[in-house]
């Protein structure tokens, strides 16, 4: 009963947040890839962008890509920026929270052996953050956000990059939607460039949507309760 209640109060919680709009759960599908990943995110803002892309300041949730025997593994924290230059110096427009994340084998060679992700949330739509490439208008940059996987059947020390490659603002051209690079620091496991879909549903979708996981999960106790003292 006490670990079913804490998890109904937490849900709560969740749902009170994103009535702040604080908290933002964001969908994912396509490409093989599935979960929910819930970012919260507070008032800070990259200094390159002050007021625009918000320092997001945790996650949760759940990743999916059977393909490589991951199905629901929690998602346990984010991996911390660490603001560097780009390596290449002409990028201009990169946000002050822009980091690497070294990669030894497997990444396309356009990479130079990095993965790349600043952890910055856009509720207006993020600009072009490259001098070479306008990508923009999405919740997430074309860098995006990094996290940590955890469970039995994750390699230890494996991240999920999830960025958005965006749309031009002068031609309206639709770079493909969301990629997901899923790696350790040894090797790349799966790197899908475009075609992943992540929404964030309406506030009040989301928040009823948490509700009623906690009245499911309330239900479910008052089920096993009632079963329980039959069987007694």
């Amino acid at each position: 009963m006490k670990r079913t209640l804490l998890v109904i109060a937490a849900l709560a919680g969740l749902a009170a947040g994103q009535a702040h709009a604080n908290t933002v759960g964001i969908q994912l599908s396509g490409a093989g890839i599935s979960g929910t990943v819930v970012v919260s995110y507070g008032a800070a803002t990259d200094s390159k962008y002050p007021g625009q892309g918000f320092e997001i300041t945790s996650v949760s949730g759940t990743f999916s890509d059977p393909g490589l025997g991951i199905v629901d593994a929690p998602i346990t924290s984010l991996v911390p920026i660490s603001p560097t230059s780009p390596l290449d110096p002409t990028n201009l427009l990169a946000p002050h929270d822009f980091s690497h994340f070294a990669v030894a084998a497997g990444l396309p060679s356009d990479n130079d052996g990095f993965l790349t992700y600043d952890n910055l949330f856009w509720p207006n739509g993020a600009p072009p953050t490259a001098s070479d490439f306008d990508g923009a208008g999405g919740f997430l940059d074309i860098y995006g956000l990094m996290f940590t996987l955890g469970g039995s059947t994750v390699a230890p020390g494996t991240v999920v990059d999830l960025f958005d490659n965006g749309v031009s603002p002068t031609t309206g051209v639709n770079y493909g939607g969301f990629g997901v690079a899923v790696a350790t620091s040894a090797e790349t496991l799966a790197y899908v460039a475009v075609g992943v879909t992540a929404t964030v549903p309406e506030p009040s979708t989301w928040a009823m949507m948490i509700l009623g996981f906690a009245g499911l999960g309330f239900a479910g106790y008052r089920q096993s309760r009632k079963a329980a003292t039959v069987a007694a």
